[in-house]
């Protein structure tokens, strides 16, 4: 089963189970064990910390703070021309 499969069939049963508050208590509380048991992605940004980040690209665009590849420039020769250590 996929992420999109799994994600409709707890949804589902979600839905199944939401008339019954103790049940639902039960699963809340379970989900929640569930959660603190991932390991979070430190690299992982939040919706607000991505939406800042577009919205600071979009401005420094706008000013024309950006870096064009010449023709014939490999990628690993662009970073290096904008001062990154390869």
């Amino acid at each position: 089963m996929n992420a999109l499969q799994l994600n409709t069939n707890i949804y589902q049963s979600l839905g199944i189970i939401s008339e019954d508050e103790n049940v639902l208590r039960k699963a809340a509380k379970y989900l929640s064990n569930l959660a603190k048991q991932v390991k979070r992605d430190p690299t992982r940004m939040s919706e607000d910390e991505y939406f800042a980040m577009l919205e600071k690209s979009e401005q420094q665009y706008a000013r024309g703070e950006y870096v064009v590849q010449k023709e014939g420039e490999s990628v690993t020769e662009m970073l290096k021309r904008c001062g990154y250590d390869l």
